[in-house]
């Protein structure tokens, strides 16, 4: 990151700004979510309805190796932003040489934990023997290649907040294209099923890592590899893990109640609702990750101005932030209940599947106006190293409410798959009004602050040159 970036952040128009950001995350996060759902659509039509409810099983393990992932990444890419807003610099490249180290280590523990237990676990989280093989066949190809992914996505979040917002775009892109290319030669010209998909994304990771390696092997960028920063530093490691501690366990606890309500609709539905859930799930997870690529913008904007204590760019940038994201998942609302037939036949032309899934898709589109807020206050917290409060909004959504709920309404219920699909909008409502309280003490807060900022720059007079 050149000092022009880093200047920028606290001297630029708050909308260009977050424009010039949130525009390449936006399209990075878009592409990114194509890798689910490219692969969905190709084994969906390619493999059948069975296929594509064995990779809606594999998906909360696939995302369990993700949360990992966001553990180093998320956290090291806040760190940066604020490092680089206090204009130290040396302990910034330290932290790009954490990143690397730190995620060899997780990803081999989980690609060893995930092998050996591979079976059982694919059964707790809501798999049949009739989509077990696919899952398995699946994640098996996916935990080999676990290494890859995590340096993917930790080298992608820190060159978001050095200032290569464009750079994290075409590596993304590159990565989607490439999978796009490779699932159906490998898929329908091999013949190689959901092996096929799952080694086309793998690929395409490594080929996007190489891609990356040309910002960080530049000696000119402010940080870059170099020798002395290839050593674990445990003040870094540990800030590094309680900031990114509440994605993470945000998308734990998402990975977790994926599990009890895949469960849940096998027990009250069958097979069946376990692919309609899949269905509904991936059309709002496109839509989700626009809103991740506009926390992505907003993230270092408003980690270089509360570092830099311009509490004021700070807060306009979030509110900003949170206005657009409100926008895109309300599009994903109106999508999800006026179109839910058209919607499902992007993924499968099993009429039965297709029949399934129009209900469930309206039922879980219906609290989507809320989420973008929602997504955009935890992203908030976590920007500024409220960490404790992001993993609290994240639990209480995820956990404390939704659990609870998934388990209990299908009992009351008349129809107990009924009271599945209706405890997530009903946990969504809930948890966004809490983050609405959490926001509005906090923002007092900082408003308190700027006038106290306001009031000292007025009564003390100018310097002289």
């Amino acid at each position: 990151m050149s000092t022009h970036h880093a200047t920028a952040l606290g001297i630029e128009p708050i909308p260009k700004l977050l424009l010039r950001y949130a525009l390449p995350g936006i399209i990075a996060m878009t592409a990114s979510s194509l890798y689910n759902l490219v692969d969905s659509v190709f084994i969906g039509h390619g493999c059948g309805a069975m296929a594509l409810g064995g990779l809606t099983v594999a998906k909360p393990f696939m995302d369990i190796c993700a949360a990992f992932g966001s553990l180093i990444g998320v956290g090291s890419s806040t760190i940066v932003a604020i490092k680089l807003g206090e204009k130290d610099y040396a302990t910034a490249n330290r932290v790009l040489g954490n990143v690397i180290l730190l995620n060899v280590i997780l990803s081999a523990i989980v690609t060893m934990v995930g092998l050996i237990w591979i079976n059982p676990i694919l059964m707790a989280f809501g798999a049949s023997e009739s989509t077990l093989v696919y899952a398995r066949e699946y994640m098996e190809i996916i935990l080999i290649g676990n290494v890859l992914t995590h340096i993917y996505f930790g080298l992608n979040n820190v060159l978001r907040s050095m200032g290569h917002p464009k750079n994290s775009m075409v590596a993304t892109i590159v990565a989607v294209s490439v999978n796009v290319i490779l699932d159906p030669i490998f898929i329908f010209h091999f013949h190689m099923g959901v092996r096929g998909a799952a080694l086309a994304t793998i690929i395409s990771q490594a080929i996007s890592v190489l891609w990356q390696m040309r910002t960080f092997l530049n000696p000119r960028e402010i940080i870059h590899f170099h020798k002395g920063i290839w050593k674990l530093d445990a003040a870094i490691t540990q800030r590094c893990l309680a900031i990114g501690a509440a994605p993470c366990l945000m998308n734990l606890a998402h990975c977790f109640v994926v599990i009890i309500i895949n469960n849940q609709l096998k027990r009250y539905g069958g097979d069946m609702a376990i692919a309609s859930y899949g269905v509904a799930n991936r059309l709002i997870f496109v839509f989700a990750m626009i809103v991740m690529g506009l926390n992505q913008g907003m993230q270092p904007i408003v980690g270089y101005n509360y570092g830099a204590k311009q509490y004021q760019r700070m807060l306009h940038a979030f509110r900003l932030t949170a206005i657009w994201g409100t926008i895109i998942m309300s599009i994903v609302a109106l999508l999800g209940e006026c179109f839910p037939g058209a919607m499902t036949r992007i993924f499968t032309h099993d009429a039965e599947l297709i029949s399934t899934t129009i209900v469930p898709m309206r039922i879980l589109c219906c609290s989507m106006l809320i989420v973008g807020f929602q997504m955009v206050t935890i992203n908030f917290f976590t920007s500024i190293g409220m960490s404790i409060k992001s993993i609290f909004l994240s639990l209480t959504r995820q956990v404390i409410l939704l659990i609870p709920l998934t388990v209990l309404l299908p009992c009351i219920w008349n129809d107990p798959i009924m009271g599945v699909w209706w405890s997530m909008p009903i946990s969504d409502t809930l948890s966004a009004g809490l983050a609405a309280v959490f926001l509005g003490v906090e923002i007092r807060k900082f408003q308190a602050k700027i006038q106290e900022q306001n009031a000292y720059f007025t009564t003390v007079p100018p310097q002289p040159m």
